[in-house]
């Protein structure tokens, strides 16, 4: 495993972060089997949210850190202020608060490393943003602060009323980004800086130091190899259709078919080249992985210890036609 160390996080941030939506309420020990397991193989840092499993995946994550008496070891990522039914607009303080302070007692920590917006709501000042998650910050309840599908433009915004009222800024953002190109949102507010249309942002990005902590490396699967030109429509099940409908388009799969032949030649899964994609583009980018099965991580793990060159990375965007050697 590969670290990263980010101003106002003491603590060494890992390349991989281990998702937690597979951690469920009837499920204790094979939770804890896991979690024992990714920690052995050096992944120290968890993302979550508040609205995972309705609380469970937090609840879970943080009974474990607190059964092992290991906080101190591992780094922490929740996000809120995702819409709920009924609540579609909840880019506010009272919900910002009401997440963070429920997600804290799920956790059972008093702090997070790394706190996030789930979404974003174009319409809602940043100022007041800014102000509740400072406060939080300034009492020792978060380390540092950003956004998950957000825009590079509102955290722009974000910060420059930071600076303009002596509060800290947004350092990390969450987007998605992978090798394939998101076409379709999977999901409704969902923010994605991969392909041309995401240069803009990423150049923000990497040109205001801002870490990101990407999700979706593997384009809901489709940069495995699962989905093919020929095989497309005889998926049904929904967590297949919805990546089909994001991903699934002549752009990517010619995308995928250089992933393919690439991983060949460098002896790695298309899973760990993609992976290694999105990390060998900066290092301050991180990716959140899902090992479902203790089986997954040494593979998984091994993404990071392969780098891609400039000419390897715009090949596999399509912006070179010779393969590089």
């Amino acid at each position: 495993m590969k670290y990263n160390q980010i101003d106002g996080v003491k603590k060494p941030v890992a390349r991989l972060l281990q998702g937690t939506v597979m951690l469920t309420a009837d499920n204790r020990d094979g939770n804890f089997r896991l979690l024992d397991a990714l920690f052995e193989q050096g992944f120290t840092s968890y993302d979550t949210a508040h609205g995972y499993g309705a609380g469970v995946c937090e609840k879970e994550l943080g009974a474990w850190i607190k059964a092992r008496g290991i906080r101190d070891e591992v780094l922490i990522l929740t996000k809120g202020s995702h819409p709920y039914k009924g609540e579609p607009k909840r880019v506010a303080p009272e919900y910002i608060r009401r997440d963070l302070e429920e997600s804290l007692e799920r956790l059972s920590t008093d702090y997070v490393e790394l706190y996030l917006l789930h979404r974003d709501d174009r319409d809602y000042p940043v100022g007041e943003i800014v102000d509740v998650l400072d406060g939080y910050k300034s009492k020792g309840h978060i380390g540092v602060y950003g956004g998950s599908n957000w825009r590079a433009d509102r955290v722009a915004a974000a910060n420059a009323y930071a600076a303009a009222n002596g509060k800290a800024p947004f350092t990390v953002s969450s987007p998605q980004f992978s090798v394939a190109e998101m076409v379709k949102e999977p999901w409704a507010g969902c923010i994605s800086v991969s392909g041309e249309q995401g240069e803009s942002d990423r150049a923000w990005y990497d040109a205001n130091e801002i870490s990101l902590f990407t999700w979706s490396s593997l384009a809901g699967g489709f940069m495995t190899g699962k989905f093919t030109r020929d095989n497309i429509a005889s998926f049904s099940d929904y967590w297949d259709t919805n990546p089909i409908g994001a991903y699934a388009y002549e752009s990517n799969f010619q995308r995928l078919d250089r992933v393919l032949e690439l991983a060949a030649d460098k002896g790695v899964s298309p899973a760990q080249l993609s992976v290694a994609y999105v990390l060998s583009n900066n290092p301050r980018y991180h990716a959140i992985i899902a090992n479902w099965e203790i089986d997954q991580i040494a593979e998984n793990a091994a993404a990071a210890d392969i780098e891609l060159s400039a000419a390897e990375i715009a090949w596999l965007e399509l912006k070179t036609e010779e393969k590089p050697v």
